[in-house]
């Protein structure tokens, strides 16, 4: 499991995708997840700004499975 490092208390579903270099904007994230599927703690997500918080694990299709780690 890849961790991402967030300096917030949750991080955009849209955000995490971006800052993961799947997308080049955030705007692209509505197409990125109408083409692949997400998993959000085990339950398919299709919204892009869905909150994403350190606790929450993202499967994300072809690339794996990600979790925000903040960092103070």
């Amino acid at each position: 499991m890849k961790k991402v490092p967030i300096d917030t208390a949750y991080i955009p579903l849209g955000q995490l995708l971006k800052k993961l270099q799947l997308l080049d904007t955030g705007g692209q994230a509505k197409l990125f997840l109408a083409e692949y599927q997400v998993l959000v703690n085990g339950v398919p997500e299709k919204r892009r700004g869905r909150k994403i918080y350190p606790q929450d694990e993202v499967e994300i299709e072809g690339f794996g499975t990600v979790r925000p780690v903040r960092e103070e």
